[in-house]
């Protein structure tokens, strides 16, 4: 299992937002089973290829992927065309599995592709609905990437690299960029709240990171915050 709480955040939200935004079908407890398993087949192996294969790190592998397997299975057995999505995942698939392999799953690569691929969960529940606002479903995808993009940054300024003045800067440097290209981007009405968003995890990730914060805390600190993204993204995207 995770042991990161920031790490629930990411894998819940983009399932919540996509399958809210389009309308709940049954199917998508399935997609949910499927997605959490999955995703536990990838924590289970990334531990299995850092521990340089270590042979007692398997059987969590096969318990995972067995079951991750199957609910794909069932899954594509109800909805068929899913399968067009699943090219998209290759990518941060492949740079999580290479950098546990290497042991740079703390690299900002691999924590930028992560956020990639949680985020495009979005528009997989969103196609498993009755949705047609695709222009809706790809910015509510974006929206959630960036954000979890940034807290890969905050994180890292936080924690790895607390104390790195420079890291911090491009941490806040991030955030206030993103509230510029939410002015510019955003449909209306979700330009100002989530511009004015960015500016408050601008702040965030100037001060936060300055007060010694234990992974716990910060992990709390990011399902909150996760939280007021999705409902803002809800009301003013979806």
């Amino acid at each position: 299992m995770p042991n990161q709480h920031g790490a629930w955040a990411m894998l819940a939200a983009p399932l919540l937002v996509g399958t809210l935004a389009t309308g709940p079908r049954w199917p998508h407890l399935l997609l949910t089973a499927f997605w959490f398993a999955g995703y536990f087949a990838f924590f289970a192996t990334t531990l299995w290829l850092k521990s340089r294969r270590r042979p007692r790190y398997l059987p969590p592998v096969r318990a995972y992927v067995a079951t991750a397997t199957v609910l794909g299975l069932l899954l594509l057995l109800l909805e068929p065309t899913l399968v067009r999505w699943a090219p998209l995942f290759a990518v941060p698939l492949g740079v999580g599995m290479v950098a546990s392999a290497t042991r740079h799953e703390r690299a900002l690569l691999a924590g930028l592709a992560t956020a990639a691929g949680s985020s495009l969960m979005t528009v997989v529940a969103y196609d498993l609905g009755p949705g047609d606002r695709w222009a809706a479903a790809w910015t509510l995808t974006a929206v959630l990437a960036a954000y979890f993009a940034g807290t890969v940054f905050y994180v890292k300024s936080a924690i790895r690299e607390r104390g790195n003045t420079g890291f911090l800067l491009v941490s806040v440097g991030y955030h206030l960029v993103l509230a510029v290209l939410a002015l510019a981007l955003l449909p209306e009405p979700a330009r100002v709240p989530f511009a004015v968003l960015a500016l408050v995890l601008a702040a965030r990730a100037a001060l936060v990171p300055r007060l010694g914060w234990t992974p716990a805390r910060l992990g709390v600190g990011e399902i909150v915050a996760t939280l007021v993204v999705v409902v803002l993204a809800l009301a003013t995207v979806a």
